[in-house]
């Protein structure tokens, strides 16, 4: 299945949806494109038949919120419908470069502008994740790509087994190439579909792969895995406009696996796409990794993997009305006595207009 058409990318940054079917999309290709051949539809993904609430543990009670705000069972999961949104941040806590399990609710405080803000939920549990792997298939990735393959399955294996993933492989256009789906089998036939041609269309592919996670994925975090070897040279949404859109979805958090060794790229090429993949990953609360070798590229997955798993969960109601307009910037800090943490998440987020906002599986 494309994912989305040249023609389409100005919606985009509307909000449209994007991820119709081959058979029912009806846009019509700018002047000059090429229309590429829709992939064979793949397997139908496996249903979820687990009855449990994926965005807890199974033996957790019902979640508690502090401040107010009705929680009403609906289906598999509890909606909260509230006059205010909740603000949720996956944080990342780190003593140099040891990951801490340990910290409780009161060890963090949480700044929105400037102004701290009161935690009214707090979760430290390896919570079901949606996952995004979107793979890059221009022509320079063809003898990367059973190394990347292999570290793709390898993530998603060391994951929550509870996690469902989709695949992206992008060149000038990106495909989806599986449907979400917790088999590994299939997700390997996903990944096998190496053409390895054409230009690197980045910011287009994680800009439409983010829409979907938002649009379609069953479980509230979400992850973005990004693997490419070069600067984009391809998409019509240049850089700027990809993290805003990401941060407007309140999106993935994304990470990057940058594989720029070699002599193909010039030392400026080498230098921008670094930027890009460091930009992309901070601004979402991820990590920029670049190994110097296809070898490192497995043991880096296995790291994203026990990265994601090991996130504390907390939320916030911002002191500000959703009405207020602009970029709200949001910083995390956690203390434990002497100790020096560091804590990773996104920088901020754009307000959305109240509404029921989900805080478990989606039915």
């Amino acid at each position: 299945m494309r994912l989305y058409s040249n023609a389409a990318l100005a919606a985009i940054l509307a909000g449209a949806a994007l991820m119709l079917p081959a058979q029912q999309r009806t846009t019509t290709p700018a002047p000059g494109a090429q229309t590429p051949t829709a992939r064979p539809a793949p397997e139908p993904a496996p249903s979820l038949t687990e009855d449990t609430d994926p965005v807890r543990s199974p033996d957790l009670t019902a979640p508690v919120l502090e401040g107010g705000g009705a929680l009403k069972k609906e289906g598999s999961g509890y909606v909260l419908h509230a006059d205010v949104e909740e603000v949720v941040l996956n944080c990342s806590v780190l003593e140099g470069n040891r990951i801490v399990q340990d910290l409780q609710k009161e060890n963090f405080k949480v700044a929105e502008d400037g102004v701290p803000q009161s935690i009214i939920s707090f979760q430290h549990t390896d919570l079901p994740v949606s996952i995004a792997l979107v793979i890059d298939n221009s022509g320079s990735m063809y003898k990367k790509r059973p190394s990347v393959n292999k570290a793709a399955l390898d993530l998603v294996q060391a994951s929550n087994p509870r996690d469902e993933a989709f695949v992206v492989n992008f060149s000038d256009e990106a495909f989806i190439d599986q449907e979400f789906t917790s088999d590994i089998n299939l997700l390997r036939d996903g990944l096998s579909h190496i053409d390895s041609r054409g230009g690197t269309a980045l910011y287009d592919a994680v800009v439409a792969s983010a829409d979907k996670l938002v649009a379609d994925a069953k479980r509230p975090k979400q992850v973005l895995v990004l693997i490419t070897d070069g600067e984009d040279n391809a998409s019509t949404l240049n850089l700027e406009q990809t993290i805003r859109r990401v941060q407007e979805l309140s999106g993935p958090v994304i990470y990057s696996i940058g594989l720029l060794f070699g002599d193909e790229s010039s030392r400026a090429e080498v230098r921008h796409a670094r930027r890009a993949l460091e930009m992309l990953s901070a601004e979402t609360g991820g990590i920029a990794y670049f190994p110097r070798s296809m070898e490192q590229v497995d043991e880096i997955a296995a790291e994203v993997a026990r990265d994601v798993r090991s996130q504390y969960t907390i939320g916030y109601r911002s002191t500000k009305p959703t009405t207020e307009p602009g970029f709200r910037r949001v910083q995390v800090t956690a203390d434990k006595g002497a100790s020096k943490l560091t804590v990773r998440t996104r920088t901020g987020y754009f307000p959305t207009t109240p509404r029921a906002k989900k805080v478990a599986q989606k039915n």
